[in-house]
C-alpha cells in the first residue's frame, strides 16, 4: 500500500486547484502535480467538508468518533474483567487463584494488558506461570500435602509432629515448622488437639455394623474376635497394647505392643492372630473381628486388613463399653495382675512382663469357669479333638 501523500502538499494541491483560471481543467493540474484526477476531486472534497463548505464530518471529528469508540470498548472489557471476577472469587470450593481466570478471558478476547491493570496484578508474574504453569516448588508442596493428608486419615490422631515423621517415613520429609503449616492451611487438627465435648458427642461413622449384639459365643475357633486397646504409663512413657481374643476358647490368638497408639498398632495384631492361627492349620475366613469404634478401627489400614484376610468387620456403639465387654474382662484382668502390680521404669520391662503373663499364666495355667475349670489352652485342645472324632 503507498505511503499517504503529506498533508502539507495535500493542502497546497487544493489551494492551487480552488485558484485556478478560468477553463483550466482540474485534470490538467492533477496531472502537473502527478497525482490522478479522482485523488484531486477526493482532497477537495475533504477540504470542503474540513473549511465547512459541504456538510460531513472533519478528520478531527473521525478521530474524536474513533477514540470515543475505543473507550467505550475498553470500558466493557474492564466491566466484563470486573463481573467475571467477582463471580469467580466467590465460590467457596475453588482456590483463589487468578492467573486461570486471566488465561480464560484472553482466550475470549480480553487483552492480558485491561486484565492485569483492572485486578492490580503484574503482566511479568503472569507470562511466567503461563509458561510454567506448575512449578517446581508448588509440586513439592503438593507432595508434601498429599503424604501429610494420607498420614492423617489413617491415623486421625496424630498432631502435626507425628505427621511430619509418617510423610517422612512416606519418603517427603519436610521440617516441623512446614507440616504446621500445611495443617493449618488445610485444617488438619488432631482429634486430641481439640476440646473435647461430651460422652455423647460424635465419634465418626462407623465403618461396620454390629454382628454381634454383645452375644459373645462361639461354636468353634475363628468364629469370633475381639479386639481392642488399652495403655499404661511407664517412667519412659506410655505403652500401647492391642490385644485379640478368640471368644470360643478366649484365647489371646493375637496382640501387637508399641510406644505409639495408631492404626499399625491394630493391623500388625490383627495380621499376627492369622498368621499364628493359620500356621495351626486353621481357617480364619469369614471370621467375625468385633471392636469399639475407635480411630484405630476405623482407619483405612485396618479396614484394608480384614478384608485381606476375608473377614468380617464389627462394631459396636459410640460410649458403650458393655458392646465389647468380653474383651474389656481380659483387660481388667490384665490390669489386675499385671499393669497395676508395680510402677515400671521402661516400656521394655513392662512389655515383657505383659507377654510373660499372656502366655504362660493366662493361656496355661489360669482356670476359667466358662470353660468347665479349663485354661485356654487344654479347652482348645480337647474341643478340637472331640470335634474331629465326630466328623
Amino acid at each position: 500500500m503507498p505511503k499517504p501523500y503529506p498533508k502539507e502538499f495535500r493542502d497546497d494541491v487544493v489551494r492551487v486547484a480552488r485558484n485556478r483560471e478560468p477553463g483550466q481543467l482540474l485534470k490538467q493540474i492533477a496531472a502537473d502535480f502527478g497525482i490522478s484526477e479522482s485523488c484531486l476531486a477526493s482532497w477537495m472534497k475533504t477540504a470542503d467538508v474540513e473549511d465547512g463548505i459541504s456538510p460531513g464530518t472533519t478528520a478531527a471529528e473521525n478521530a474524536e468518533l474513533r477514540e470515543a469508540r475505543k473507550r467505550i470498548r475498553l470500558l466493557e472489557q474492564e466491566n466484563e474483567v470486573l463481573r467475571r471476577a467477582a463471580a469467580y472469587l466467590s465460590q467457596a470450593n475453588l482456590p483463589k487463584m487468578i492467573y486461570p481466570l486471566v488465561r480464560e478471558m484472553a482466550a475470549d478476547g480480553i487483552a492480558v494488558a485491561v486484565t492485569c491493570r483492572v485486578l492490580k496484578i503484574a503482566r511479568q508474574p503472569y507470562y511466567r506461570w503461563l509458561a510454567e504453569p506448575v512449578t517446581a516448588a508448588d509440586l513439592g508442596r503438593a507432595y508434601r500435602a498429599n503424604a501429610l493428608f494420607d498420614a492423617h486419615r489413617d491415623d486421625p490422631e496424630f498432631g502435626y509432629r507425628f505427621l511430619a515423621d509418617e510423610a517422612s517415613a512416606a519418603g517427603e520429609p519436610m521440617a516441623a515448622r512446614t507440616a504446621w503449616r500445611i495443617c493449618s492451611a488445610n485444617k488438619w487438627w488432631s482429634n486430641f488437639g481439640k476440646k473435647r465435648g461430651s460422652k455423647h458427642g460424635r465419634s465418626g461413622p462407623p465403618v461396620h455394623d454390629d454382628l454381634v449384639a454383645r452375644k459373645f459365643t462361639a461354636d468353634a475357633p475363628n468364629r469370633l474376635w475381639l479386639i481392642d486397646i488399652t495403655e499404661h504409663p511407664t517412667g519412659e512413657g506410655t505403652l500401647y497394647v492391642c490385644a485379640v481374643k478368640d471368644v470360643f476358647s478366649n484365647r489371646i490368638v493375637g496382640y501387637s505392643i508399641d510406644s505409639r497408639m495408631k492404626a499399625r498398632l491394630a493391623v500388625d495384631a490383627l495380621a499376627s492372630a492369622a498368621a499364628r492361627r493359620s500356621t495351626a492349620g486353621d481357617e480364619v475366613a469369614g471370621c467375625i473381628v468385633h471392636s469399639d469404634r475407635g480411630s484405630q478401627f476405623r482407619a483405612r489400614k485396618f479396614v484394608r486388613a480384614v478384608n485381606a484376610h476375608a473377614m468380617a468387620g464389627s462394631m459396636g456403639r459410640v460410649g458403650a463399653c458393655g458392646d465389647n465387654a468380653a474383651m474389656e474382662s481380659f483387660f481388667a484382668l490384665l490390669q489386675k495382675n499385671v499393669l497395676d502390680r508395680r510402677s515400671w521404669s521402661t516400656r521394655s520391662e513392662l512389655r515383657i512382663a505383659i507377654v510373660t503373663w499372656i502366655e504362660r499364666t493366662y493361656h496355661r495355667r489360669r482356670r476359667q469357669a466358662r470353660l468347665g475349670r479349663l485354661t485356654p489352652i487344654e479347652y482348645e485342645a480337647i474341643m478340637t479333638q472331640a470335634a474331629t472324632q465326630a466328623a
